[in-house]
Order: C-alpha cells, then structure tokens, then sequence
C-alpha cells in the first residue's frame, strides 16, 4: 500500500507568523494561519483538512460498507465540521460532526442507519480520530 505524504511550513511566532501546508500530490498547497485557523483569516487550517479527509473516507466507506449490504449508493455526500477548543492553556479538537445523506434504491432506513453507524467506527480516518467524540447525522435521500 502507498504512503501518503503532506508538508508544511511554518515561519514566525505563533500569533503573527504565517504557513504553507502542500499535498505530496501536488495537488493542493495553501497559506495557513493564526487568523485562519483560530479566527475567520483568509486561508486554510490543519482542522479544515481532517475534516475533508474524514469527510472523503467516510464516504467511500459508505459506499462500500452498502456494497457489502447488497446495495448500491447512487449518491453519498458527507460535511465533517471539526471543532477546535481553548482547553486549558492549549487548544485541542473537542469534536466532529459528521453529517451524510445518500441516495440507495432498495434500501430502508433502519439499514441504512447501521450501515452509516457501522461505517462511523470501521473507516480509516475515524478509526485514527478514535479519542475524539465523532457524532453522527445520516439522512436517507428518497
């Protein structure tokens, strides 16, 4: 299996420095800072990050934890939204709110419920965010 890779830079102090952070792909560099990950700045930050890379493998998970099922996903769209907190005299990822729906002929909601919640703790990327609380919401699109 590959090793994926990502850099970052991070030049200054904490408050009034500033960063790139770059795929080993190529396929994404971006500025990131203070401003942009504790406040509204313009750029990117590591949380924004983990949460597209939690919302990408859950749901290529779903699709195939469904496919395991017997069923076929048309659609999946997942939001991660990852909250970063003051705790203490640091900062730490307090949650995530992963938010799906999905469009699955034949299937009913009960099922597809297991299947989003069995797909919750089996997905790589949740399974490597384990000790943060990772809530939940799937929506069954009709």
């Amino acid at each position: 299996m590959p090793v994926r890779k990502a850099e970052a830079i991070w030049e200054g102090n904490l408050k009034d420095g500033s960063g790139k952070m770059k795929f080993g792909s190529g396929a994404y560099e971006g500025a990131y800072s203070f401003a942009s990950r504790f406040g509204d700045g313009k750029g990117t930050n590591p949380e924004e990050l983990i949460g597209a890379a939690h919302a990408g493998c859950f749901s290529m998970a779903l699709s195939l934890f469904l496919e395991i099922a017997g069923f076929k996903a048309e659609h999946i769209h997942t939001t991660a939204k990852v909250h970063i907190d003051k705790v203490g005299d640091g900062f730490k990822i307090t949650g995530i709110d992963l938010e799906t729906e999905a469009r699955v002929p034949g299937i009913d909601e009960k099922t597809f419920l297991e299947q989003a919640e069995a797909t919750k703790k089996g997905c790589p990327v949740s399974q490597a965010l384990a000790a943060v609380d990772i809530r939940l919401k799937a929506t069954l699109l009709t």
